[in-house]
């Protein structure tokens, strides 16, 4: 697939996904980045408005399945919690935890979405897959590395401005 690093989608918060968009997309399974796009590194607490959205998305059609590069045990805990699947040790940007994803629910990278919030892994993981990325805004860019990366994804952030949900 081809090599690139902008986003198909940009939304300003992973709450403004809705099952419409994506039915209109074409999408039947949302893979999604844990870590500061469900919730801050510093935390494993959702947000109100954050854990409505889970509860709606594992009411709907959708199926959904967190996908994340983290070895720790945080990210399969919650997805107990919350009633989800999960891909750890996923190694984004290359393809080995996206495809395992497709593969446990046996869907067709075209009818997949990623939705994260780094260009360089999430992004860029999912065009390469031939699956639909899309960028949300990262929850909370606490340290100097994390504002330093987002400096550098800005050229990309721009260039898909017409992309905005």
């Amino acid at each position: 697939m081809p090599f690139s690093l902008l986003p198909r989608i940009q939304a300003d918060s992973l709450t403004d996904i809705t099952p419409e968009l994506l039915h209109s997309k074409g999408v039947r399974l949302l893979m999604l980045d844990f870590d500061n796009t469900i919730v801050p590194y510093t935390t494993d607490v959702p947000t109100e408005r954050m854990q409505k959205w889970l509860r709606d998305m594992n009411a709907s059609d959708i199926q959904v399945c967190i996908v994340s590069n983290s070895h720790r045990d945080r990210v399969p805990r919650f997805c107990q919690e919350y009633g989800l699947d999960c891909v750890t040790h996923a190694r984004k940007p290359f393809p080995k935890g996206i495809r395992e994803c497709l593969g446990k629910y046996g869907i067709p990278a075209a009818q997949a979405a990623l939705a994260g919030d780094q260009i360089y892994t999430d992004t860029l993981g999912a065009n390469c897959a031939g699956v639909c990325s899309i960028l949300v805004r990262a929850i909370d860019n606490h340290n100097f590395w994390l504002k330093a990366r987002h400096v550098l994804e800005l050229p990309f952030i721009f260039a898909a401005r017409n992309r905005r949900i």
